[in-house]
């Protein structure tokens, strides 16, 4: 059939080759569209490890101290007396609070604003809300280095991945509460030691205002019940073996969110398109608990006393 031999068992080995890579392809098959990245470990980084001449570090220390001394860094902006790290403990690397993951979460869309936010803007929305001030300027160093600083801390995990230990300061079931009752825990349970018989706090970190005018004002998130008391309940006593029982953070929350605080302006602009939670405590709620008028079950997820 073939007059050139030489020609027959070239081509026959061609063909041996080809079916024998066929046969032992060993690559790994591409990843199917919907699989998700696994769940990241919690082991964020120490500042103390970076490279003092990577031209990076100088912004990641300042976003680090902007971070933890907000107040006074930024004392030209923050309109209280307050902290980045006054709720979200250890710089954002504690357990409790974490910050850890949260630039791998943006962009993304913020129904209560009905817009999406880049990181940069999340938190510029606390600034005028928790911190009850201003908005920094986008091309100022200090939030470029906040930005640089809460990335830094997230390195290692991917982008959108579901992280475990993020939003899980809320209680979904708030018992009914008893303001009186949250009253007489503030001091039984010695909260006044760090935030001060009047509410008005001992240091931005070391005892936060939780009303007055150095508090956050009634459009942070801490101003719904389901908030503080999900907070109160994962964090509080700080060190204390002791955890408070649901209905204790509840009232307890009920007693701060009833105290006087700055007002937020932008109430009537918030949840443009509709899902505005139940339990936020504005100022006329505030009024009507004062006067002993406020019915609680207003508030969806309250459960109602026996």
């Amino acid at each position: 059939m073939f007059k050139n031999k030489w020609l027959f068992w070239m081509l026959l080995l061609i063909i041996v080759s080809i079916a024998a890579c066929s046969n032992n392809d060993t690559s790994t098959p591409s990843a199917p569209f919907d699989q998700t990245p696994e769940e990241p470990e919690y082991d964020p980084p120490s500042t103390d490890d970076l490279d003092p001449d990577d031209p990076m570090t100088e912004y990641i220390k300042l976003g680090e101290k902007a971070f933890n001394e907000t107040n006074t860094v930024l004392s030209d902006e923050v309109g209280n007396e307050l902290s980045c790290q006054s709720c979200h403990a250890d710089g954002g690397v504690g357990q409790g609070s974490s910050m850890v993951g949260v630039s791998t979460q943006f962009p993304q869309y913020r129904p209560r604003e009905g817009a999406v936010f880049t990181l940069s803007d999340r938190i510029n929305g606390c600034m005028v809300r928790s911190m009850n001030g201003e908005k920094l300027d986008r091309e100022s160093d200090e939030l470029r280095g906040m930005v640089a600083y809460l990335t830094y801390i997230s390195e290692g995990i991917d982008h959108g991945a579901d992280i475990p230990w993020r939003m899980q300061n809320t209680m979904e079931e708030v018992p009914e509460p008893d303001v009186a009752s949250g009253e007489e825990l503030y001091e039984t349970k010695n909260c006044m030691s760090c935030h001060a018989q009047d509410g008005s706090g001992t240091g931005a970190n070391s005892g936060p205002a939780l009303w007055g005018e150095d508090s956050f004002n009634d459009g942070a998130g801490m101003s719904r019940l389901s908030k503080m008391a999900g907070f109160l309940k994962r964090n509080m006593p700080p060190g204390d073996d002791e955890e408070l029982t649901d209905q204790e953070a509840a009232d307890l929350a009920a007693y701060i969110l009833s105290q006087d605080r700055p007002e937020w302006e932008g109430h009537e602009d918030d949840w443009p398109n509709g899902g505005r939670p139940s339990d936020i405590i504005d100022q006329e709620r505030r009024e009507q608990i004062q006067n002993g008028e406020f019915d609680w079950t207003e508030i969806e997820n309250v459960v109602p006393a026996d």
